[in-house]
């Protein structure tokens, strides 16, 4: 298994997007709102990309997964953390996460912030698991009830 910097060079957007799709389709019907994930297209997955660190695993010539981070004032963003279905579970999303660790303290960002659906409780479990706290509730635009929730792990700088 190998962590590459995805960069201007990188042409796979299609598998990467099949990717982060195969690894977010277990929450079709199961959340409301519906995943940003479904709305991605080649040329936004590209721009995406362009505005954000991008890190993909990948064994051999195959895409294993992806992590996208994007510097806020006192943390650092996880989003599109994908695992494909067939790879989870050997650990692929703990080295994407210390990479996120990594690009955290080059960048003297106090903690990791991702947010994860109210109802995705597996998702909950394993981010506490991997040492994240839940730190607010959310409610997505014209929802009046919590939708997703943030949580937080300190890096240590």
């Amino acid at each position: 298994m190998k962590i590459v910097r995805i960069d201007e060079g990188f042409q796979r957007w299609d598998e990467l997007l099949a990717l982060i799709l195969s690894s977010f389709a277990y929450m079709n019907d199961r959340i409301d709102p519906p995943s940003s994930a479904l709305k991605l297209t080649l040329p936004s997955l590209a721009d995406k990309a362009r505005l954000e660190i991008v890190y993909a695993a990948t064994e051999g010539e195959v895409l294993r997964g992806c992590i996208f981070l994007r510097p806020e004032d006192d943390c650092l963003y996880i989003g599109k953390l994908a695992i494909s279905p067939d790879a989870q579970g050997r650990g692929i999303g703990r080295r994407l996460l210390a990479v996120a660790e990594e690009v955290a303290r080059s960048r003297a960002l106090a903690s990791l912030r991702l947010e994860t659906r109210i109802e995705l409780v597996e998702n909950h479990r394993v981010f506490v698991r991997w040492g994240f706290e839940k730190t607010a509730e959310n409610a997505h635009p014209g929802f009046t009830r919590t939708t997703s929730i943030e949580m937080r792990k300190p890096v240590s700088v």
